[in-house]
């Protein structure tokens, strides 16, 4: 019998690869194959989510950087089309309250200007100190402690913890509670019931805290929001949802840059020595863009929706499609990054980078992470000079069941 033909929809449809892609765990570091097949076209590329919807990725970085500066395109969850994370997300979007996450335009901007003050360079400057103390602490017990130490345990988790904490003025002493949520709700297969639970639970905890802060303000981030609340600008649950998404992000982004960089580094020793030897502060900051660059932590990347038509590449993108803009290839670009697969602390446009994003809804405390980054890393090659992994690099565990790319664990001895 006559092979009977496939439709052109069939074809179509099969051609349209599942997103996310897995890894080559034999290269960690870089952008999954089948997304760096992708990056290779001049138009963008439809893919397919876990719930069937088919959204425009985004890999280039100049198509990037057009995207996040236009418009036209929304970070609003709660529209037809919008491409999300997991069924957890797509079941908060229509009844956690807004916040400058997931609003745009001049409602984004008025939950932007609250946080003016508590992430103005100048306050987080002023946490360099504080952030030093609170590493050099974990090193002391890291170095008389059991070896072999582990480095996302004793060093990369509980430091930007500790720091995010005291900007916030969130008790430390309730960070297990604040981390499991975290852990909970950044999970790729989290449900809708277990997402809502996850966040009422965390959005309890801030209101009350806002409530007290009311009553009592000191110099920290919720009493910014508090003060808001008390002169009727927000409600307490719109405080409260400010804070989850600064409590979260301040803490679990930066956690895994610590640990996803340091392994970098100890894979890429020459590199190492350099941060290790130098006291020039702009070759620090240098180093930690260019790890900003080398690693994709927002590994599933930033989802947005069109509000109207654009054509981008060539492409047109109608109104209510689903944008996803992936850090990941864009920072690997060949046509702005030379040789991008090269980790190159000396590279000299590194500051390029879209780790943060760019344009309007860039992350409102990407200055605070960077202070974090350029402490820890000499800080922890200073002083354990000889530090190398305990095990190999195919026996450590990536996540790449999580929002937030990064190793479980780091044993290292020295």
């Amino acid at each position: 019998m006559p092979e009977t033909p496939t439709s052109t929809a069939t074809r179509a449809e099969s051609d349209i690869p599942a997103y996310p892609m897995d890894r080559a765990m034999r290269c960690p570091f870089d952008p999954p194959p089948g997304i760096r097949e992708l990056a290779g076209r001049e138009t963008p590329s439809r893919v397919r989510l876990w719930d069937g919807n088919e959204p425009w990725l985004i890999t280039s970085y100049e198509q990037a950087r057009v995207l996040y500066r236009d418009p036209r395109i929304s970070v609003d969850d709660r529209l037809p089309g919008f491409p999300h994370w997991n069924d957890g997300m797509k079941a908060l979007s229509t009844v956690r309250p807004p916040s400058l996450f997931n609003r745009d335009a001049e409602e984004h901007s008025r939950y932007r200007r609250m946080l003016t003050k508590p992430f103005a360079l100048k306050r987080v400057e002023a946490l360099r100190p504080s952030i030093q103390k609170i590493t050099d602490e974990h090193i002391d017990r890291i170095l008389s402690g059991p070896r072999p130490a582990d480095i996302v345990a004793g060093l990369a988790l509980p430091m930007p913890s500790l720091v995010i904490s005291e900007l916030l003025g969130v008790p430390y002493s309730d960070h297990e509670f604040f981390q499991h949520h975290s852990d909970v709700g950044l999970g790729r297969d989290t449900t809708s019931e277990e997402s809502n639970a996850n966040v009422m639970a965390l959005l309890d905890y801030l209101a009350k805290l806002v409530d007290a802060k009311i009553d009592n303000p000191a110099e920290d981030a919720i009493s910014d929001l508090a003060e808001r609340v008390k002169a009727g600008e927000i409600d307490r649950m719109e405080a409260a949802m400010q804070g989850v998404g600064l409590l979260v992000a301040g803490h679990e982004t930066t956690s895994n840059m610590i640990g996803l960089g340091t392994l970098a580094l100890l894979e890429n020793p020459e590199q190492l020595a350099v941060i290790r030897d130098t006291d020039d502060p702009k070759v620090l900051a240098n180093a930690v863009e260019e790890l900003l660059r080398y690693l994709s932590i927002v590994h599933h990347g930033q989802r947005r929706v069109a509000l109207a038509d654009i054509e981008v590449g060539g492409q047109v993108i109608r109104a209510g499609e689903g944008v996803i803009i992936d850090q990941s290839p864009a920072n690997w670009d060949s046509h702005t990054f030379p040789e991008p697969e090269r980790l190159d602390i000396a590279r000299v446009n590194a500051n390029h980078n879209v780790a943060f994003g760019y344009g309007p809804h860039q992350c409102v405390g990407q200055q605070l992470a960077r202070i974090e980054l350029q402490v820890v890393f000499p800080t922890l090659f200073r002083r354990i000079p000889s530090v190398r992994l305990a095990t190999t690099i195919d026996r450590v565990e990536f996540k790449t069941d999580r929002l937030a790319y990064g190793v479980y664990e780091l044993p290292v001895e020295w």
